[in-house]
């Protein structure tokens, strides 16, 4: 069950996402393969898990880029003359300010240049200490099984070592060699094989078809493709993208007579279209969503050239997502009270809303995480109170067994199933601070199984705290907080605080190499769960949007405001980390209350609001006022916006200092909004040093690192490494670390 994703889908859903481009992808059936390589990346490899509702992600060390924070905003395409923004859009302008603000960087990056280096070479020990393999998840047809390994597919047979496996694909063979595999299908009778590529600095992917054989060969190439899944041997089902949306559906065949046809298109710009397959491969679904509306249509798989079947009618605020068994669509829906997801059945035959049964719903304050159906159970990941709870579901005895998985816990990734007729679910659970650890559910024992195959340990000296804040209007803000249990004084000790609160999506909190050194250093991390995001559940992020964003930067207030009054750090050792829709509330909280913080880093942010969501000609903006308002059509709404887009709001006033990562060739967040935020807020701060004659006067350093490759979702591994240790090294040198921890050495 997914939603305009092509790589950890329903989990996506679950969080609310609608963004165009995704890199996660929900299970789908034996035909399909979850690939993550065993050989340590030198580039951001993000592979779709199309056989589990595991996301086998190999990130670089400490990306600050959540995997599911997009602000689906402009691209770096200037338009011409514009009389409202006529200062800023001008191409000659534009490439004024770009050259301005890259030969700024290349003047300032020298001073970080030797902590930068040093940081650099800690990251990437960290990274062999904690690389380590958790067994390559793989597609089995009987004694044929299907892995990918460092750009290549290989088939080798079950009882075969791996290294004798047939090599059936190659990246750079095919002249792909900047692109990764991010999605793989394989038809129901292995004759056919269709792989996604994507380069890192386009939104858009590749589809190839290979015929396989002794000698494999290609059949097709389909450029611009966002999902794809057979229907049959010979049919493939794939949805195309243009300008970061997906509404259209074809279906193209490999018979001898060969064709390609539309089958389906959507008309309502606010909905994108993707295309899943059930896991017993009984349907294909086209799944057509908005951020608050869902319509589902079935092709029968053993009718595939038959038009597709409406399962509901979209209905205003109700979301839903199908899965089939035992001839029953299993949804999961928002239909009913209270407005959480619920798991309901109904007949094939009669699948209207009517005819929904309740199987099971959330307690309150309970987030569905993710959930994978099996022949016999049904497996949920929930949070709740900021724990992660394992729910089995039998449809047999129709009980429910409720596992508390460890308190160290903040993230899971469920694993590659065999089949969706197993008797274990296999997942790994890690932490900001914590490599993933593999661990197996079985049906039969009800038990947790740790899986003893890395070497890495879970670290003891890190203390988790899990606090509550109270935000203005008395509701209470998770915080989630870790910090060395060596340290002591951690009044004085430096403080990283990240936040995102957007799309009903929760911070992300899965391992990175920068967190586990930063605690090693004497680091505080806090999280901030503020409303906009997910971590409560869906009213969590209806609390959080439209008009009331504000809610989200008075949850961050309190949240940091606690953190000091409990001793964790203090203002001139804080800093706030956000990144795309996470830099409106880094942005607003920068300009109402300055005083908390002494630094930010951002990275690729959202902080033009106002003049993006005015602009309808661009091709997201109209998806994107369900989550921000149309200040078009509503003046109310405009003003509500101007109260807190980071842009609107900049004054002469004493700022932290700012170090923004931007790209070149990000469609999502246009490099223009930054470039114009860059300028105010520079030239405020200095408009306040001039005014003001205190002795020893503080002036900020307000920093743009625009990078020529990279884009919104993706860096190469070598360029994310870089990003980070520049972060990393700003804010050692903002926050006086080098002072704090006493090293024998000084900074420079």
């Amino acid at each position: 069950m997914k939603v305009r994703t092509s790589c950890a889908g329903l989990r996506n859903l679950l969080q609310g996402l609608r963004c165009s481009v995704r890199y996660y992808s929900k299970h789908s059936c034996l035909q399909t393969v979850c690939v993550y390589s065993k050989i340590k990346p030198k580039q951001c490899c993000i592979l779709d898990c199309a056989g589990s509702t595991c996301t086998h992600r190999t990130l670089p060390p400490g990306s600050i880029l959540p995997w599911r924070c997009f602000s689906c905003k402009e691209g770096t395409k200037i338009p011409s003359k514009r009389k409202q923004n006529a200062s800023i859009t001008s191409d000659l302008l534009y490439k004024n300010l770009l050259k301005s603000e890259q030969e700024n960087w290349n003047d300032i990056s020298a001073r970080y240049k030797a902590m930068t280096k040093r940081i650099k070479e800690k990251l990437e020990e960290l990274h062999n200490k904690c690389t380590f393999s958790l067994g390559s998840p793989r597609i089995r047809f009987g004694e044929n099984v299907y892995f990918e390994e460092n750009g290549c597919v290989f088939l080798s047979k079950a009882d075969d070592d791996e290294e004798n496996g047939d090599m059936l694909f190659s990246t750079e063979d095919l002249g792909f060699s900047d692109a990764f595999i991010q999605r793989i299908r394989i038809s129901p009778d292995q004759r056919y094989m269709a792989i996604s590529l994507k380069s890192e600095n386009s939104e858009e992917a590749t589809c190839v078809i290979i015929k396989l054989g002794h000698f494999p060969v290609v059949e097709k190439v389909i450029p611009s493709v966002f999902s794809f899944e057979w229907a049959a041997n010979d049919v493939l089902y794939y949805t195309s993208q243009k300008n970061l949306k997906c509404q259209n559906v074809f279906m193209t065949t490999f018979t001898n007579q060969k064709h390609t046809k539309l089958v389906y298109t959507e008309h309502d710009a606010r909905f994108f279209v993707d295309i899943y397959c059930t896991k017993d491969r009984r349907f294909l679904t086209i799944n057509s969503n908005s951020k608050t509306s869902s319509e589902v249509w079935l092709i029968d798989c053993r009718h595939p050239f038959k038009s597709p079947v409406l399962v509901q009618a979209r209905t205003k605020g109700v979301i839903y997502h199908v899965e089939h068994r035992n001839d029953e669509l299993y949804i999961l829906t928002t239909y009913g009270e209270p407005a959480e997801y619920k798991l309901m059945k109904a007949p094939v035959a009669a699948s209207g809303k009517e005819n929904w049964q309740l199987v099971y719903a959330l307690e309150k304050k309970t987030k569905l995480v993710d959930l994978e159906m099996f022949s016999d159970h049904c497996i949920m990941f929930l949070k709740n109170a900021g724990h992660l709870y394992l729910n089995a579901i039998s449809f047999f005895s129709h009980s429910v067994q409720s596992i508390k998985l460890p308190t160290w816990a903040c993230e899971f990734e469920l694993e590659s199933q065999p089949e969706h007729t197993t008797s274990t679910c296999y997942f790994q659970l890690t932490s900001p601070v914590h490599p993933p650890k593999r661990f197996a559910y079985s049906f039969k024992e009800n038990n947790l199984i740790e899986q003893a195959v890395q070497e890495v340990p879970i670290i003891t000296n890190c203390h988790t705290t899990r606090l509550l804040a109270k935000s203005k209007d008395e509701t209470l803000v998770p915080i989630t907080v870790f910090h060395n249990m060596n340290s002591k004084e951690l009044h004085r000790k430096p403080l990283l605080v990240h936040v995102y609160g957007a799309y009903g999506v929760d911070l992300n909190m899965s391992f990175k190499e920068d967190k586990l050194m930063l605690i090693e250093e004497g680091w505080i991390l806090a999280y901030c769960h503020v409303r906009g995001g997910g971590e409560l559940g869906l009213s969590w992020h209806k609390d959080g949007c439209q008009h009331n964003k504000l809610k989200g930067l008075h949850d961050l207030k309190a949240c940091i405001m606690l953190l000091h009054e409990l001793g964790f750090s203090q203002p001139k050792y804080t800093a706030l980390a956000a990144a795309s829709a996470g830099g409106i509330l880094a942005g607003a909280l920068c300009n109402s209350a300055p005083e908390l913080i002494r630094a930010m880093v951002l990275q690729a942010p959202f902080v033009d609001v106002l003049n993006t969501m005015m602009k309808t000609h661009l091709p997201l903006t109209i998806e994107e006022q369900e989550e921000w308002g149309n200040p078009l059509a509503d003046e109310k709404c405009m003003k509500y916006i101007k109260s807190y887009c980071p842009y609107q709001n900049i004054k002469p006033q004493c700022y932290p200092s700012v170090f923004i990562t931007a790209y070149e060739n990000d469609q999502r967040v246009p490099l223009t909004g930054v470039l114009r935020y860059v300028r105010k807020l520079r030239k405020a701060a200095l408009d306040h040093a001039s005014r003001t004659s205190e002795k020893g006067n503080w002036v900020p350093n307000i920093i743009l690192d625009i990078q020529a490759s990279g884009s919104h979702c993706d860096s190469s591994w070598e360029d994310s490494l870089n990003e980070v240790a520049r972060h990393l090294a700003f804010l050692n040198k903002e926050l006086e670390v080098c002072h704090l921890q006493h090293h024998s050495k000084p900074c420079k």
